[in-house]
């Protein structure tokens, strides 16, 4: 039995214990529904649902990539400050990200190696570190 892209999305949408309304689950679809990882913006992930006909706004696409940060779904990626990147790949990994395109893509993590991280003030602890190389053309 062959599963859908809409299965595979409320499948998805299950691990993370988040409610299926119709439009996350659209959404789900479209971020795992062929099963491949995806970096999305808000706007590109708008502009795939609004390409399949499926009407939901900007901010609807917004809160559902909050909801899936928080459900552990997905993981948000900042680039510039304020450009975001929602990685549905959700282990620790480094990205490139290609200034000429704007386009984020998975480094290979088995090439980087972190020698030493500075000292953190007393009281915390390193929750995750975000590597994330630019390139452009030479």
């Amino acid at each position: 039995m062959r599963t859908t892209r809409l299965e595979r999305g409320t499948e998805w949408l299950a691990t993370g214990d988040v409610r299926p309304t119709k439009q996350r689950v659209t959404l789900a679809a479209l971020l795992v529904g062929d099963g491949h990882d995806r970096h999305v913006t808000a706007e590109s992930l708008y502009a795939a649902a609004l390409e399949r006909g499926e009407k939901v706004s900007l901010a609807t696409v917004y809160n559902t990539l909050r909801t899936f940060c928080e459900a552990g779904l997905v993981q948000e990626i900042t680039v510039d400050g304020s450009k975001s990147y929602f990685d549905t790949r959700i282990d620790d990994h480094p990205h490139f990200y290609w200034e000429d395109t704007n386009l984020l893509t998975d480094a290979p993590a088995e090439e980087l190696e972190i020698a030493r991280l500075p000292e953190i003030p007393e009281g915390t602890e390193i929750s995750k570190v975000d590597v994330v190389i630019r390139l452009r053309k030479a």
